[in-house]
């Protein structure tokens, strides 16, 4: 498997179950990398939030030191940025080969994913309106049809306008055919000689 071009390619289409490995992989990818930096961070003795948050993924640690000078509470918010910026990238790569493959347009990842994230950081900052709870009622229901559609529904059966259907056994040339190969003596023949 090309898993540059899983996780890191737009074009093209996957199925339920690669999506699923290259979410995998996305999170076990930012289990390790926190670690590591909760690692770096005790051993300088540098204090604060270790978090790449994704849309609809996230991992965290958090230190609760409050008494911690600006500069070193510096080291994980930087150290984050560009790892968040990865797996976004990847994520973003998954869902939408995952999109292609329901036939849809990549696009379809904003109301579905983009939209609930944004929502996420700054529904607090819309008050408690009726406006702010419609909105987030919307949010919620695109981001639960977008899971559906993502996780849930077979692709689209057959080549559509993204590529060739991604369960459709792939002819890799000339195989060895076993049933041309099996020799069958007709029951008329009787027992072999020797027997």
């Amino acid at each position: 498997m090309d898993y540059k071009w899983l996780l890191f390619g737009f074009d093209g289409r996957i199925g339920r179950a690669r999506y699923c490995l290259a979410v995998l992989i996305i999170l076990g990818c930012m289990i390790v990398a926190l670690t590591l930096l909760a690692a770096v961070a005790v051993i300088f003795d540098l204090h604060g939030p270790l978090a790449i948050d994704i849309i609809g993924i996230s991992a965290s640690i958090q230190f609760t030191d409050d008494d911690i000078p600006a500069k070193a509470s510096l080291f994980p918010e930087v150290a984050t940025i560009p790892l968040t910026i990865v797996f976004a990238w990847c994520y973003a790569a998954a869902s939408i080969k995952r999109l292609h493959d329901r036939d849809k347009s990549g696009w379809w990842i904003v109301p579905f994913i983009v939209a609930s994230g944004l929502y996420g950081q700054f529904g607090a900052w819309l008050g408690g309106s009726w406006a702010a709870v419609a909105l987030g009622r919307a949010v919620y229901i695109a981001f639960a049809w977008g899971l559906v559609e993502i996780c849930y529904l077979r692709g689209t059966r057959g080549p559509n306008r993204f590529g060739a259907d991604p369960l459709t056994p792939r002819n890799t040339g000339p195989r060895w055919d076993q049933h041309a190969e099996l020799e069958f003596v007709p029951r008329s023949a009787g027992p072999s000689a020797g027997a």
